[in-house]
């Protein structure tokens, strides 16, 4: 299968970026650093299977480094790009390590943005916690337009994902709503994960940086953010005031970090 896409341009002075979004999640997530990530690099986003515009197909394996290959193959037979700078979040992340391990001379640089898979004890079943976050944007889709105006809603669905819940805008809170709300691949994405963590060999040739914001819920310190598993040679940062997706919560000090881990 092919994944659904998008590019920003192509330009033989912009480096092409792949973006992958986290579970539950789509390509949208990263609309508030796309525009400023174009000005240095060709942006590729990617919609993984049963997430956003990619229809969910049973056929398809979905742990992590499945999801690389497939992330691979769509971008060299739908652009012709083999070689490209990586940034991804939460099980994006996760999928990014994995693609470095894999084909590390085809990874120009990574950025893990609250990565997953960096745990000790994996999980061996789902949490009732994430498949009611699941649930509750099913049930309330018929009402997302007018109901996340709605102040009380808004810090249902997210303040338990950004300390600074208050300021994200409609369209942020909206656009991950109706992406999880619509997802086909939740619970096989999320059971591609279990029994599972990040345990590869990341070639040192690959610059990596790690961020992890100090306000992450989701994969929270210390049980979710164990370094000895992330490459050696990775820089590490912590974001203070700053929750799972730090795109959202600092979206100009994302942009800076990933073009400093690409040599921008």
């Amino acid at each position: 299968m092919k994944l659904a896409t998008t590019i920003t341009q192509t330009s033989k002075s912009h480096p092409p970026l792949v973006l992958i979004h986290g579970l539950g999640s789509a390509a949208t997530a990263f609309k508030p650093v796309i525009t400023q990530l174009s000005q240095s690099f060709s942006v590729i986003t990617v919609d993984l299977p049963g997430h956003g515009l990619t229809p969910f197909e049973p056929s398809q394996a979905m742990d992590p480094q499945s999801l690389g290959r497939l992330i691979f193959n769509t971008v060299e037979s739908v652009y012709g790009i083999r070689e490209f700078h990586l940034a991804g979040n939460s099980l994006g992340g996760w999928i990014s390590l994995e693609m470095a391990a894999d084909q590390p001379l085809r990874i120009k640089s990574l950025t893990g943005l609250a990565p997953a898979g960096l745990w000790l004890t994996p999980a061996t079943g789902r949490l009732p916690s994430e498949a009611r976050s699941y649930y509750l944007a099913k049930v309330l889709k018929p009402f997302l337009k007018i109901g996340l105006r709605s102040k009380v809603l808004r810090k249902i669905g997210f303040s338990n994902v950004s300390p600074q819940w208050q300021e994200l805008s409609y369209e942020i809170c909206f656009d991950a709503s109706f992406a999880m709300s619509t997802c086909t691949g939740y619970f096989p994405a999320w059971d591609g994960m279990l029994t599972k963590r990040f345990e590869a060999h990341v070639d040192a040739q690959v610059p990596v940086t790690i961020l992890f914001g100090d306000t992450d819920n989701t994969l929270p310190y210390p049980a979710s953010q164990e370094r000895s598993l992330a490459p050696s040679h990775s820089t590490w940062l912590v974001i203070d005031k700053c929750g799972h997706a730090p795109m959202w919560d600092y979206p100009e000090l994302i942009v800076k970090i990933i073009k400093q881990a690409s040599g921008q």
